[in-house]
């Protein structure tokens, strides 16, 4: 059977940045430990006037496929997943190809397109669309473009404004990958959860401490489901596992639980029972609140752990490099999180063709994703090719008052200036150009 996955990738983050400790922090009067240490976030990205979901999605498209030598007759759909979208009709998918039919002499017109929706693990959706599609025979050798981009922005003084962040990761998915094959085991957990919305809003209603129950819930649910089909895990199966990451604060629980789980019955577990003992199971207690307070207590152990420490430190803290600079992208993040890895990996020297990555994908409302994906040969080439570094280094550092002016530029209920004045001069790439006869959004290249 014919391998298919992601073939390349490329990201594009928002080109001003707010510095949480510097900026943030004593705006808010607040520690800058609470966003360093606790959340695990040091800056966020965002757009600046004259960009937006589609800007970036199609400056991130546009540059794969230049690299990548392909026109518009090799994409045979394009796939947009986003929880930023300002059209409950027509798709975003419509305005990036719009957009990349400016650069082109050749169209779209016969790629499919489409928009999905679940929150943040609909980037994951969209990926599972594609390979699904080319599984099924039905590209006519033609790839795959899905494209994951948000502006995650949430309302002034909300908890979770210092989570913000905005970009985009588009991936072209087809068969023989040049970065990661996809496994065709799956699971899932997932459940009609009120733990984040945007019910007609632009700005989400959250209810935190759910949320982190929720998202380690169907965490836990998704990677039962996955051993059902795929077997038992052991964490020597897996050389990196990348998380959904709305910061690096949620995926050190996730991550403890997980290995917890995979260890159980292992040789692992014996290994360490020495040390902190055996995992409590369910009989051994009379009450439910009883095995709770006893599995924390031996979560807790256990991260404290060498060997869980040696773990964390190889599988997971890599891929939370980019995030801790950039805050949560939505249904971007896990994609995110796997060139961090990927590109951690590269820098070290880390060999990585034929290993294997855990991919645990997340939308609240609620759904959990966990597949395994196997990297492939060509794999340090791609991720060379990326220039993510140069485009954080090139960020516009902001004041917490431009903070502010940009926040309002992209809050769609307030009175926006289409002629606000930029802070980065545009130049080779898709700007926001104002509004058409119907109020749609207008863009055009700039060279």
């Amino acid at each position: 059977m014919t391998a298919v996955g992601i073939d390349g990738i490329e990201i594009r983050t928002g080109k001003l940045q707010l510095d949480l400790a510097e900026t943030f922090a004593p705006a808010q009067d607040e520690d800058p430990g609470k966003y360093t240490e606790g959340l695990g976030l040091h800056a966020s990205s965002f757009p600046d006037v004259y960009e937006d979901i589609v800007t970036m999605g199609a400056n991130a498209a546009h540059r794969l496929m230049e690299r990548k030598g392909l026109t518009p007759a090799d994409i045979g759909r394009i796939d947009v997943a986003t929880e930023s979208a300002f059209d409950n009709s027509k798709p975003v998918s419509t305005y990036i190809a719009g957009c990349l039919e400016q650069v082109y002499d050749d169209n779209f017109h016969h790629a499919n397109k489409g928009e999905r929706k679940f929150a943040c693990i609909s980037g994951t959706q969209s990926l599972d669309d594609a390979y699904n599609w080319i599984r099924a025979g039905r590209n006519r050798g033609r790839k795959a473009l899905v494209i994951a981009t948000d502006t995650a922005l949430y309302a002034r003084d909300d908890p979770g404004e210092a989570t913000q962040g905005a970009g985009a990761v588009a991936m072209l998915v087809d068969e023989d990958p040049g970065l990661v094959e996809l496994s065709t085991e799956q699971g899932f957990g997932s459940a009609d959860e009120t733990d984040f919305l945007k019910p007609n809003q632009q700005f989400p209603s959250v209810d935190g401490k759910r949320s982190m129950k929720v998202y380690l819930a169907r965490m836990r649910e998704a990677l039962e489901d996955f051993e059902s089909a795929a077997g038992d895990t052991h964490p020597n199966d897996y050389e990196l596992v990348p998380f959904h990451t709305p910061f690096p604060g949620m995926v050190r629980k996730a991550a403890a639980l997980g290995y917890r789980h995979v260890v159980r019955d292992t040789d692992v577990e014996i290994s360490i029972a020495e040390e902190i003992g055996r995992q409590p199971r369910r009989e051994e207690y009379k009450s439910q609140e009883q095995y709770f307070d006893a599995v924390k207590e031996y979560t807790d152990a256990l991260t404290e752990t060498e060997r869980y420490q040696a773990w964390y430190a190889d599988a997971i803290e890599p891929t939370l490099e980019i995030a801790r600079e950039v805050g949560n992208w939505y249904t971007g993040s896990v994609h995110v999180a796997r060139v961090a890895g990927l590109k951690q990996a590269l820098e070290h020297d880390r060999a990585m063709a034929e290993k294997k990555l855990l991919v645990a994908s997340y939308g609240s409302g609620a759904q959990a994703e966990i597949h395994a994906e196997t990297v492939v040969s060509g794999w340090k080439e791609e991720i060379a090719a990326l220039n993510i570094d140069e485009q954080l280094d090139r960020r516009h550092d902001i004041s917490f008052e431009e903070y502010e002016r940009i926040h309002d530029v992209h809050n769609h209920d307030t009175e926006n200036d289409a002629d606000a004045e930029e802070l980065i001069t545009p130049t080779q790439e898709f700007v926001f150009d104002g509004w058409g006869r119907m109020g749609e959004r207008k863009y055009r290249y700039v060279r």
